[in-house]
């Protein structure tokens, strides 16, 4: 009974870091072109949490495709001073 209550468990935090990889592939990963983009979502959905993690050591830790902050475009012009 332990058991089941230990697998149903590791699903769902399996089926959270999916979800979370392919939020952040398609929503953050803006310099990503569409081919990796298309192979990591592959990746989170076959392997779930191992994916999940993978990704994270390859493309979080080492903040590769994401914007600097002065690449953001600011949302609201500056006031300026007179």
């Amino acid at each position: 009974m332990r058991i089941c209550r230990v697998l149903w468990l590791l699903g769902l935090i399996g089926l959270i870091t999916a979800i979370w990889v392919v939020y952040d592939v398609l929503a953050k990963q803006t310099k990503m072109d569409t081919t990796q983009k298309l192979i990591w979502i592959l990746v989170a959905l076959s392997l779930w949490l191992i994916g999940a993690i993978i990704y994270y050591i390859i493309i979080k830790r080492e903040h590769k495709y994401e914007e600097t902050p002065e690449e953001i475009p600011s949302s609201y012009d500056e006031p300026s001073i007179y």
